[in-house]
């Protein structure tokens, strides 16, 4: 740089060039400075916008996906995939890898599908009745002249099905009456579910199975029942439904009351359209389904509906607010509403599969090397638990401590390894943050001996149409047989505690 000591001894004419070309050059300078503030700008617009199509991208893939892909979420992890860690963790992946190998020879939880077996035909079952059709030569007279002697018989059975048919049930209450004391007696009108009305607990247990588990409305019963030969109008069906659900309400209460019983459950809340007059459109309301673990011997779930998300559900729910408060391990998806109940004495445990589907929607979508990896760890988390299913509570603890923790401490790392070459506001990101933001809460399933690593099983028995009957379902396979004597019992219980 010339100094003005050094433009003092040249030639006025030099001097005055000089100083001009300075001028150029410190004016160049700040245009040169103000273009690369724009550059600057400019790309991180570009990133800004590139990250923006992005996390699009990524939400049309999953909206297309939810609607036209496949729902299953399994990952058939390859041998041959280059390892994304980095050299500190290069040891500890290897382990992972002995430890899938070993795992899968057991069975993989998540690997392809079995061949697709050649049907065989199975023995009708024994319990079904039978009719015989006796089927006999014309003649038994040989053509000798002889009478044929029977030998023995082939037996074929065929499978045959009878369309509902209406029976009438009468009840016939004999009067006695003593001529000398003129003394009647008579027995007591049986107890029925609906007083003073024609169905049998047997008719409305179909009408609910029908409506609740095969998807049959009751516009569509009324046309069954009317082929039967009893038309049964489609209100007087409402009704019924109705007082069936008013008259097991005390089992309902029951069941709640034995499921707070427990030291660990699930929660889940399902949205589901509501009818209200006079908006013109449905409302949106919650299922809210609490259930028991799949590990615990006692099944049982719970549906309460709600027209809000609040968390106040849950708390009334749990009588968080009385001294009878339920004080355990909620296992949830990590829904704020759930948050309140932590501050009542409620232990959260967040579910693992949940975290697991921000990445698998990566490596779906995206065919993400890091969602990929991430389905790994997740593969070897839910291969422990498939392996120490069956086991007594302390020794999954006593596995989980030893298997588990270590998975989920590699993990860990990694996942701040790769939050630090990912670009901000990316879906692989959000992914990780998202898994970051309750990290805690894994080591609390795991350091727990009845938790599962994933709360599942509200997801499972979410509460559509076709799950109401699912309490049922847990305890008998033949819902129809279970909820006749359930319906009648009801109907006695309705006025006294269970």
């Amino acid at each position: 740089m010339i100094t003005a000591q050094q433009l003092e001894g040249l030639d006025p004419h030099v001097r005055q060039a000089m100083l001009s070309l300075m001028s150029e050059v410190a004016a160049r300078d700040e245009q040169l400075r103000a273009k690369d503030a724009l550059i600057e700008q400019r790309e991180r617009d570009a990133a800004f916008k590139q990250a923006l199509i992005d996390k699009l991208t990524h939400e049309l893939a999953v909206l297309k996906r939810m609607k036209f892909g496949a729902t299953s979420e399994k990952f058939a992890g390859s041998a041959e995939q280059k390892s994304l860690l980095q050299d500190t963790l290069d040891e500890d992946l290897a382990e992972l890898d002995r430890e899938i190998k070993r795992l899968g020879a057991h069975g993989d939880a998540d690997g392809d599908k079995a061949g697709k077996k050649t049907p065989k035909r199975q023995a009708l079952p024994a319990h079904l009745p039978r009719r015989d059709v006796h089927h006999e030569p014309a003649s038994t007279v040989c053509g000798c002249g002889c009478q044929m002697q029977r030998i023995g018989e082939d037996v074929a059975e065929k499978l045959d099905y009878q369309p509902g048919i209406f029976t009438v049930e009468r009840h016939v209450r004999g009067k006695w009456a003593c001529r000398r004391c003129e003394k009647l007696v008579q027995a007591a009108v049986p107890a029925h579910v609906i007083d003073k009305g024609i169905p049998t607990a047997g008719l409305l247990a179909q009408v609910l199975v029908a409506k609740f588990l095969d998807h049959l409305p009751l516009y569509r019963q009324e046309a069954v029942f009317e082929r039967a030969g009893h038309l049964i109008a489609r209100s007087t069906l409402a009704q019924w439904v109705g007082e069936c659900g008013a008259q097991l309400q005390p089992l309902v209460q029951a069941l709640a009351d034995e499921l707070r019983r427990h030291a660990v459950l699930h929660a889940d809340e399902t949205p589901v359209a509501m009818l209200k007059p006079g908006n013109g459109k449905t409302h949106r309301a919650y299922m809210w389904s609490y259930c028991t673990p799949s590990s615990n011997p006692m099944r049982a779930v719970v549906f309460d509906f709600s027209e809000t998300r609040n968390g106040e559900n849950v708390r009334d729910f749990l009588q968080l607010d009385t001294p009878r408060a339920w004080k355990g391990t909620l296992v949830t998806d990590g829904f704020s509403g759930y948050r309140a109940c932590v501050d009542k004495g409620v232990t959260s445990a967040q579910c693992m599969a949940h975290a697991r589907r921000k990445f698998h929607e990566l490596w779906v979508n995206h065919d993400s090397q890091v969602g990929r990896q991430a389905l790994r760890f997740h593969r070897v988390l839910f291969l422990i638990e498939r392996e120490i299913e069956e086991l007594p509570a302390t020794d999954r603890r006593r596995i989980r401590q030893r298997k588990s923790r270590r998975v989920l401490a590699v993990f860990h790392r990694w996942l701040i390894a790769q939050r630090q070459l990912v670009p901000p506001g990316s879906a692989t990101m959000k992914a990780i943050d998202f898994y970051e933001d309750w990290y805690v809460k894994p080591l609390t399933e795991v350091d727990s001996q009845k938790n599962l690593i994933a709360g599942r099983e509200p997801q499972n028995v979410r509460c559509r149409t076709r799950t109401n009957f699912y309490p049922c379902r847990l305890v008998d396979p033949t819902p129809h047989a279970a909820y006749a004597p359930i319906a009648l019992a009801g109907s006695r219980f309705a006025t006294r505690p269970i």
